[in-house]
């Protein structure tokens, strides 16, 4: 059987797909900054149309693998996710949930990493740091080289571990709005949230504004885990007193 022309088919659509969310998740953030922030990216348009571009290409690159990955969920059966809730027990779906997020986080980290030393930087990674500073449109502003590193997590997890089809969507969820909220220039999350203890385990646009700022440290995606193990953890936005310590204790996970 010619398997070609099917998985071709869904593969664009996913590209239609993922393309679309992008567009319709980082234009509302966008639309939600010109009407918190008036102003702020008004200075930035010029970049913005880059990051755009640069973004709708990732999305096709995206669009490949989560094509494949649709089209054999439907046909062929070669992933784990499942829709009947009665196939794991009730615990496993925010277990699943919250390992999903961990191994992408951890991906996430160790690819960052390698993109910030020198050679991966100027081959692809720069594309992402023009962005200066980010906006809501640079989640998914990415060379390709980048994007493809980001494109296959989250299709080889679904040919590995159990997920079911909602808390898959919840996962697709969570990486899309924090991508964006973590780029958009300003901090929509409480004080008290990102301050506090909570805080100390979780990335938002606080955390990550400071990696653009240093252009290094604060690799990771949704946790401060890995940062805080490996001492790149070099703190929030407006507080530097941690960046000292980076270039000591960055041997610890080398």
């Amino acid at each position: 059987m010619n398997y070609a022309l099917p998985v071709l088919i869904s593969a664009l659509a996913m590209t239609l797909i993922v393309g679309g969310r992008y567009l319709l998740s980082s234009g509302f953030f966008a639309w939600l900054t010109g009407r918190v922030r008036p102003g702020h990216y008004d200075r930035l348009k010029p970049q913005i149309g880059r990051e755009i571009r640069w973004s709708l290409l990732s999305a096709a690159i995206y669009g490949v693998p989560a094509g494949i990955v649709a089209w054999a969920w439907q046909n062929a059966g070669w992933t784990r996710i499942y829709t009947d809730f009665n196939m794991y027990p009730i615990w496993y779906l925010p277990l699943s949930f919250f390992l999903y997020l961990f191994l992408h986080d951890t991906w996430f980290y160790w690819t960052h990493r390698l993109f910030h030393r020198p050679k991966w930087f100027r081959i692809a990674h720069a594309v992402h740091h023009d962005s200066r500073p980010p906006t809501a449109w640079a989640a998914m502003s990415f060379h390709p080289v980048e994007a493809v590193s980001g494109a296959v997590v989250i299709p080889a997890l679904v040919m590995a571990i159990p997920v079911h089809v909602g808390v898959l969507g919840l996962v697709l969820l969570t990486m899309t709005v924090m991508g964006v909220t973590n780029h958009m220039g300003w901090e929509m999350f409480p004080r008290w949230l990102v301050r506090g203890r909570l805080g100390r385990w979780l990335i938002t646009a606080t955390h990550h504004e400071k990696h653009h700022e240093t252009y290094r440290g604060n690799y990771g995606l949704y946790f401060r885990f890995w940062d805080r193990l490996c001492g790149t953890d070099i703190g929030l936005a407006e507080d530097g007193s941690r960046f000292g310590a980076v270039a000591r204790s960055e041997r610890v996970c080398r």
